[in-house]
């Protein structure tokens, strides 16, 4: 079969169809394609070239939807997506209204599970199994987890269970940072392959019948055997752990090879115990820029396909992104502080820790992906007298909500959350947008919560950080920061004060970070109405500035107040409630946030608009309350 082969297998079904000679070309369109599109609209890019293999094996084998196949993550499944109807919308893939950039449970029958944050897979697929076998349903459930993925520990309470109840499924690890060596890798690839035979899994089984019925030493002949088995597989394979779980393990194996993929995916399909099977490929493999740099291409924006360079912007700022600030405010203190530590779950690029990292190896520490212990992590650190700050995106840290109470809070402990992505993050829409934090941390007992108007406030919160003495959040958005000169001086702010950005007669705004900017620009645009406002920066979420705010809504009772958090329990709530708690009921008040929804995928001003945080829809709420 020639080219442009895709469009017509765009269903598991029609993929069926081909000979697994087709499928190697298959695999290059597919690759083609993915890059085609990312490079126009961003997107995950390495994981998913490495999986394209083993998607097409996958979906080749197995009868989706009826047979599960769940990806975690789901940087792994855009061949996933192409080949189950959606090559035609694909160009769409993360913008407004088209195909997510993650798993979404609705976009497709074959996506059984909205998937954005890591490690849940193997817990979510036994929970599958188990269902269908409740419900006598019949179909296998397929879990692909990569190698990252493994360092969460819901991911091992996952295997876990599943290898103590020893139901029916099936977890392909995609193993895509180890190699496999010529000659320990083919080796244990061959005997995994005729380990997995079908009828070399029934003659195990007959085999270990018959010797469990010798009269007398039949059991003592069944345990020999089966470690003798053990001992020659882990001579050669890295499956000891899993079998001691419960598990039949099989792999390494070539990840690349389809035929090969196939041949075991065939040969395991019908067991009824848990299976691991262990794949290894290339993040990047087919696109030569991202097998050279898998890390640069994990996640990209738009980029020149034939060359890999990242497209310039138009130059509409020449300012740092907030996350590049803050990585060198962080180097600047911990140059004078010895004390100082940074710690990441497999974040440091995406958190601006990488220059930390190479002139302080000894105080950095990347986790893995693994929130709940990075966070109690620090908590021990910071016991014996050091200063841990731990950097997290908004979304991921949420995961680590039990710990920052009982293990920071509690003991009122003096760590630095540097909350990363915070607010409205874009296309990598709805499991990654940061609209929670607020709500979650504001609630806890002995935290205090910052928010930047511009770059220079931020390196000042994070030195005011550290003379608290007590758990500190520092909340700050995705991309490009204001545009402020810097003040090479880091000096503190005043505790829990807010700033008088400007002052006017008419309406009052309360606004912190990247709010501050967007209200002064309604200010301007109000002004040409004959109307002034006077602007408040909290900076301070937690604790208000309880008098200055009172003071001025008793003189000004006509309030808007702007976040980019859900209003359930955030910003605008706590006014309300400081309001309430001093008896002053005659302020007409307006809150403008997000309303009680997730937050599809998108840019960052699009959705902005569609959910009246722009300037102009400050402008309408002011008139708005403006009106008698």
């Amino acid at each position: 079969m020639g080219t442009n082969i895709l469009p017509l297998v765009d269903t598991p079904e029609k993929l069926k169809k081909l000979s697994v000679s087709d499928l190697p070309a298959l695999a290059t369109e597919i690759r083609s394609r993915i890059v085609s599109v990312v490079s126009k609209n961003g997107g995950h890019l390495a994981s998913s070239l490495g999986a394209v293999d083993l998607a097409i094996s996958l979906h080749y084998v197995f009868s989706s939807p009826e047979d599960v196949i769940l990806w975690d993550v789901g940087h792994q499944a855009y061949a996933h997506k192409l080949l189950t109807n959606r090559w035609e919308s694909f160009d769409t893939l993360r913008q407004w209204g088209g195909v997510a950039g993650f798993l979404r449970r609705g976009e497709s029958e074959h996506d059984i599970a909205t998937s954005g944050h890591s490690s849940g897979s193997i817990s979510t697929g036994l929970g599958i199994s188990v269902a269908k076998r409740l419900s006598q349903k019949t179909g296998k459930t397929v879990v692909v987890i990569g190698d990252g993925a493994m360092t969460g520990g819901v991911a091992f309470e996952g295997l876990n269970h599943a290898g103590d109840i020893h139901k029916n499924l099936i977890i392909v690890l995609n193993d895509n940072e180890m190699s496999i060596s010529p000659n320990v890798g083919a080796l244990a690839s061959i005997l995994s392959r005729t380990f997995s035979q079908k009828k070399m899994q029934g003659f195990k089984k007959d085999v270990g019948d018959f010797l469990k019925s010798v009269p007398g030493i039949g059991k003592n002949l069944y345990n020999f055997a089966k470690r003798s088995e053990e001992s020659i597989k882990s001579l050669i394979s890295p499956g000891t752990l899993f079998e001691a779980l419960g598990y039949e393990y099989f792999g390494p194996i070539d990840g690349h090879n389809i035929l090969q993929l196939i041949t075991m995916l065939d040969n395991i399909k019908e067991a009824e115990e848990p299976i691991l099977l262990h794949v290894v490929t290339q993040k990047g493999k087919g696109y030569a820029p991202a097998e050279e740099n898998p890390v640069f291409f994990h996640g990209i924006g738009k980029f020149d396909p034939k060359t890999g360079i990242i497209d310039s912007p138009s130059p509409i700022s020449n300012a740092p992104t907030y996350t590049d600030v803050f990585g060198q405010a962080l180097v600047d203190l911990a140059q004078k502080d010895p004390q100082i530590v940074a710690i990441t779950a497999a974040m440091p690029e995406g958190t601006g820790l990488t220059q930390f990292a190479r002139i302080f190896p000894t105080r950095f520490f990347d986790v893995g992906i693994a929130e709940q212990h990075a966070v109690a992590f620090a908590a021990g650190i910071a016991t014996q007298g050091f200063k841990p700050v731990v950097a997290i995106y908004s979304t991921f840290l949420q995961r680590a909500f039990d710990q920052i109470i009982h293990d920071v809070c509690i003991d009122k402990l003096p760590i630095v959350f540097a909350v990363d992505r915070a607010g409205i993050v874009g296309e990598d829409g709805v499991t990654h947008q940061g609209t929670f934090d607020i709500s979650y941390l504001r609630m806890i007992p002995n935290m205090t919560i910052m928010m930047p108007k511009d770059e220079n406030e931020l390196r000042q919160m994070l030195v005011t950080a550290f003379s608290i003495q007590s758990p500190v959040a520092i909340r700050y958005p995705r991309g490009k920061s204001v545009g402020v000169s810097i003040t090479e001086k880091m000096i503190p702010l005043p505790f829990g004060k807010c700033e008088i950005v400007q002052e006017g007669q008419d309406v009052l705004i309360l606004a912190a970070g990247l709010c501050v900017s967007t209200s002064l620009e309604a200010a301007t645009l109000l002004e040409k109405e004959k109307i002034t406002a006077t602007i408040i920066n909290a900076r301070f979420i937690k604790p208000l500035d309880t008098d200055e705010i009172v003071r001025w809504c008793k003189m000004i009772p006509r309030v808007i107040t702007v976040e980019e958090n859900v209003l359930a329990g955030g910003f605008g709530s706590s006014i309300t409630e400081l309001l309430a708690d001093h008896g002053i009921h005659n302020v007409k008040i307006r809150r403008l946030g997000i309303s009680d929804m997730f937050i599809e995928h998108g840019s960052q001003e699009i959705l902005r608009q569609k959910h009246h945080l722009t300037a102009e829809a400050i402008c309408q709420a002011v008139k708005e309350v403006l009106m008698p």
